[in-house]
């Protein structure tokens, strides 16, 4: 089988492999052990592969070049429209070759993509949105337009799309899909938690405005303020970063704050196993993997409730739903933090729900759609 991949995330090269964002890579490289050939569409960096990527796996692959495009100016826009016969040429050749197309979820290739396929109507066809697929969501007009084509069975035939959680009213190519991480020879011990202080708070992920990670600096603050000795350390790079270390100096909790920058897997891992907490104050997700990783080792998790995070909190069974309100989501983790024995049900709680979502399960749910 020829599998033919259209994607808006970046790609890098080195030693004659192909490097992108690693959750991306290992779901990625999933789908690749059960299909002949892979043609990617993708867009392509000159510059050297980061910590936080890995190279594909597939022995037969054939990367094809997009340029970098988007509409966020008026410049912009012009050089889009100047570049945009030659992107869908190469996606049109592409989707024409392939046996099988699968689309990469929102982004502004796979919006182009989902136009594209809209002419192989006969060709079997996956869809994953990565995105937030709960409806009403409030998203950009692109986002919504992808969601609208993708579930519309009259434009879009012979396509099952993947989508996070489980919504009410869709129509029947939607699938209620997951991601995941680790597998069953994961399924190690579970630390044992005595939820003695000081408290130990995680935030994995981007320093972006929309995962909000000064919110979680400011939470660890007011709990510190309220007589909670904690810490909060810090995963990931980003913009905010200067913008957290300007934050801990005016809340005098720069002693409290370690940010480690982007680090492997596996120190993430560790990590995890360490900690008490996990904040995701993030504005939108698709499927908040960071969430679910933390519950695997028992981390409870204290998030936003958008997209498909109530579900997997079991509408706060599992974890702590913020309200983005500093005093009222202070005294809620205040209450929940008198209580050591509720906490360790909360933690015992998320893990058992996690350690459902194998990569061996993974594997056999592509089997199916494949």
């Amino acid at each position: 089988m020829k599998f033919a991949v259209i994607t808006h995330i970046k790609h890098f090269k080195k030693n004659g492999e192909y490097y992108s964002y690693a959750p991306y890579v290992r779901e990625m490289n999933l789908w690749f052990q059960h299909v002949d050939e892979v043609l990617v569409v993708g867009t392509f960096s000159p510059e050297k592969p980061g910590a936080i990527d890995l190279p594909y796996s597939a022995k037969n692959l054939q990367f094809k070049s997009l340029p970098d495009f988007d509409i966020l100016s008026l410049k912009s826009v012009f050089k889009t429209l100047r570049l945009l016969p030659s992107v869908l040429k190469i996606i049109y050749k592409t989707m024409q070759e392939a046996d099988h197309i699968h689309l990469r979820c929102p982004g502004n290739v796979g919006l182009l993509g989902a136009l594209v396929q809209i002419f192989f109507p006969h060709k079997p066809k996956t869809a994953k949105y990565a995105g937030n697929w709960q409806p009403g969501a409030k998203q950009p007009w692109s986002y919504r337009l992808q969601k609208w084509i993708l579930s519309n069975t009259f434009l879009t035939k012979n396509m099952q799309v993947l989508v996070y959680g489980e919504w009410a009213n869709q129509s029947p190519n939607v699938k209620a899909f997951f991601t995941a991480t680790y597998s069953e020879k994961d399924k190690t011990e579970i630390p044992r938690r005595k939820y003695d202080l000081p408290l130990r708070f995680l935030f994995v992920g981007s320093l972006s405005s929309g995962k909000q990670p000064v919110y979680a600096l400011e939470l660890v603050a007011e709990l510190i303020e309220r007589g909670f000795p904690s810490e909060l350390h810090v995963y990931g790079e980003g913009p905010e970063r200067e913008h957290l270390n300007k934050v801990a100096k005016e809340l005098k909790v720069e002693h409290q704050l370690f940010l480690h920058g982007n680090q492997p897997s596996e120190a993430v891992k560790e990590a995890y196993k360490k900690s008490h907490f996990l904040m995701l104050p993030s504005k939108s997700e698709g499927w908040p993997k960071v969430v679910a990783e933390a519950m695997w080792w028992g981390v409870i998790p204290i998030a936003t409730p958008v997209s498909c995070v109530p579900w997997m909190l079991d509408s706060g069974k599992r974890g702590v739903l913020l309200e983005m309100d500093l005093d009222s989501d202070a005294k809620k983790l205040q209450e929940q933090l008198l209580d050591k024995e509720k906490l360790k049900t909360t933690a015992a709680e998320a893990a058992i729900w996690s350690r459902n979502y194998t990569l061996e399960r993974f594997d056999s749910e592509i089997k199916k759609l494949l």
